[in-house]
């Protein structure tokens, strides 16, 4: 049986999609860890203590006694076959394997809306202007891989919930959090992730106290 003396290192303003997929990874196979965070603005995580434990420098990073890994589907990944129990990904390998895939892509493409929609607008209610042209392209690509992905109107996009199905959500909250227009079919869907107990934690962290 694997050690439980977990760590994870996010980022202090509690912004970064990446550091919300390891958390909420984490919660969802109901592991016991201690959460730090790192200051990007003061430019913390090049410092030499974390970056001899992050290969990239980035949030999040996990330590696992001894061992760090940083990079958070990478993080997922390693969960769920080092930890049994609650999977994170589908349990068939075309289902698992399609789930990576989109992981993969909305952490590599779609950089109009990164850029134009940054995560304050979801976690911080800020507002942005309307989207450019290169946006508007990107959320119509962004729009029609969720059809296809979400055509049996499943709450999830496989059926039973995955972790690509928050990083989804989020990406088309960035969208939906700012008033942009989205098909109501795919607001629903992410409100409907929203509203997962592990990510409602990860938005609580970013409310102030009462």
């Amino acid at each position: 049986m694997p050690s439980t003396s977990l760590r994870l290192y996010v980022d202090a303003q509690f912004a970064s999609p990446y550091a919300m997929s390891a958390f909420v990874a984490l919660h969802e196979k109901e592991l016991s860890f201690e959460l730090v965070t790192i200051d990007l603005a003061s430019k913390a995580n090049h410092e030499h203590g974390y970056a001899a434990s992050s290969l990239t420098q980035r949030v999040p990073t996990l330590v696992h006694d001894s061992f760090a890994l940083s990079e958070s589907s990478a993080i997922a990944e390693y969960l769920d076959e080092v930890f049994p129990g609650t999977s994170l990904y589908p349990k068939d390998a075309m289902r698992r394997a399609r789930a990576r895939q989109v992981q993969a892509w909305l952490r590599s493409d779609l950089m109009p809306i990164r850029q134009e929609r940054s995560t304050e607008v979801v976690f911080y209610g800020a507002s942005a202007p309307p989207l450019s042209a290169a946006a508007l392209s990107a959320a119509g690509r962004l729009f029609s891989a969720c059809e296809l992905l979400l055509s049996d109107h499943s709450p999830n996009l496989f059926g039973e919930w995955c972790i690509a199905d928050t990083d989804l959500a989020l990406m088309l909250n960035r969208l939906v959090l700012n008033g942009d227009t989205v098909p109501q079919r795919l607001a629903d869907y992410a409100a409907h992730q929203w509203q997962r107990p592990s990510v409602q934690r990860w938005v609580a962290m970013n409310r102030p106290p009462l």
